[in-house]
């Protein structure tokens, strides 16, 4: 079976489903699974800790996650043009797996989420692609032929899948949307079971 990890950081609920639609892409290549997992968040308190397995949703990713992984789709909400502190937290903990070549040539694509069009998706898109490109990976994107990537008015870019949620979180994931998450997915899937 190939496996791919989607590892996603998520605030107001975007960006988780961005992952679950993703992951349902990954499941509909034969022969592919997804495993959803998230990152905690990250506290300018040092004493204060997240409980080791979050009390709803994916558990939390670990380094061995990673390694037994054949795909990576990553996912961060946009932080100013950037990826969120909580997934940046958990790549800068992987100086280990890049100085051992870990994910070297394994395929990975991103997603993001913001609150508004123009909220620096891209950037944040290509902010998670600068790791992954570091450790080797081999990044997938979304090409023009996913049809929904000329029709949308709301997310999805050629460098990965993207939703505009909205200034207070609460606009759905609409059709395009969706399509390129799962879109993004399949393609993952697709590259990591060739490679296999």
């Amino acid at each position: 079976m190939t496996r791919i990890l989607v590892v996603y950081y998520s605030t107001h609920g975007g960006t988780r489903e961005l992952a679950r639609l993703a992951a349902r892409g990954v499941e509909s290549v034969a022969g592919c699974s997804a495993v959803l997992r998230t990152v905690p968040r990250v506290s300018t308190v040092c004493e204060a800790t997240e409980p080791q397995v979050p009390d709803t949703g994916a558990p939390y990713a670990s380094l061995d996650d990673l390694t037994q992984c054949d795909g990576l789709l990553l996912g961060s909400p946009t932080r100013f043009g950037n990826m969120a502190a909580p997934l940046k937290y958990f790549l800068d903990g992987t100086a280990g797996l890049w100085s051992a070549g870990a994910l070297s040539g394994k395929p990975a694509g991103v997603f993001t989420s913001s609150g508004s069009l123009h909220g620096g998706n891209e950037a944040t898109l290509l902010s998670m692609m600068l790791p992954l490109l570091h450790h080797g990976m081999l990044l997938v994107g979304l090409p023009y032929s996913e049809p929904a990537l000329g029709e949308t008015a709301g997310g999805g870019t050629p460098y990965g899948a993207s939703h505009v949620g909205g200034a207070a979180g609460d606009r759905a994931v609409d059709a395009h949307e969706h399509a390129l998450a799962v879109a993004l997915g399949r393609r993952v899937a697709e590259v990591a079971s060739r490679l296999r």
